[in-house]
């Protein structure tokens, strides 16, 4: 009989398992592959991403020196401010102005409108009230200015020239600020009420030096003004008779009625 033929005996590795040899060898090739797609990617955008880089630093590096040159223009305008207030503060207005010139137009809204009011303010005791006007009118129409100093920059700008100015010019320009409540109030609505008074028109104006006698937040001298001016025409603004007549007792000062009429009478000066 035939003998069935030998088994062959099995390889030491499984079946479907590489042996070391091709492990090693297989590595080697991924460890290829991978630096073949690597140097393919940095040919296709190695340039690329060069540029990037360069330009992202570029960009931070102008960044830092953008902002440490503010910050010094900053500190300089800062320091030409306050050497400015210093003279006039010594009274020597010509070198206050000369020294707020370059400050006028800063890129700094507190600066501008600081430097605009100190040098509106040095023009009007050198005379030059048309040079004051302009530069009050330019801290009311400036929108970066804080609104507060823009309001109180168009009280000055109207009461500067006031003599100049048509009744209802004044009155236009000052009658939202002219209300009970806001912060300008009394100013305002003292030239308000001297306007209307110049246009004839005596209920108006007595019922503005009415309103401000009986607002509280007002100095003492200026409802003791108005109430005066409100008892000349006609409106009662004594809410208390015995408070008023124990401040009259005690000695608190009330204004008199100038030798201009109503008008010298608030303070303002006549046509």
């Amino acid at each position: 009989m035939a003998q069935p033929p030998a088994k062959t005996p099995p390889s030491p590795s499984s079946p479907g398992k590489p042996s070391a040899e091709d492990e090693v060898f297989i590595r080697e090739i991924d460890e290829a592959v991978r630096q073949d797609d690597t140097a393919q990617f940095l040919k296709k955008y190695g340039l690329a991403i060069l540029a990037l880089v360069t330009v992202g630093l570029l960009g931070m590096g102008g960044y830092l020196f953008w902002d440490a040159q503010k910050e010094a223009a900053l500190e300089a305008e800062s320091d030409a401010l306050v050497s400015a207030l210093d003279y006039a503060q010594a009274n020597d207005f010509a070198t206050a102005g000369e020294r707020a010139d370059p400050l006028l137009d800063s890129e700094t809204p507190g600066i501008r409108t600081a430097a605009r009011f100190l040098k509106a303010n040095a023009a009007l005791e050198q005379g030059d009230v048309t040079r004051a006007v302009e530069l009050f009118a330019q801290i009311a129409d400036d929108e970066g200015a804080p609104q507060a100093l823009r309001d109180l920059a168009r009280v000055r700008e109207v009461s500067s020239n006031f003599d100049e100015r048509e009744p209802a010019e004044v009155i236009e320009r000052l009658k939202d600020l002219a209300v009970p409540g806001h912060a300008l109030f009394g100013s305002a609505a003292e030239l308000t009420a001297i306007a209307h008074l110049e246009a004839g028109d005596r209920q108006s104006a007595g019922a503005l030096f009415a309103a401000m006698a009986k607002d509280e937040e007002l100095p003492e001298t200026l409802s003791a003004r108005a109430r005066q001016m409100a008892g000349l025409l006609g409106v009662d603004a004594i809410e208390d008779v015995e408070q008023l007549l124990e401040e009259e007792a005690a000695g608190v000062p009330r204004a008199g009625v100038g030798g201009n009429g109503a008008v010298g009478a608030a303070g303002a000066p006549g046509r």
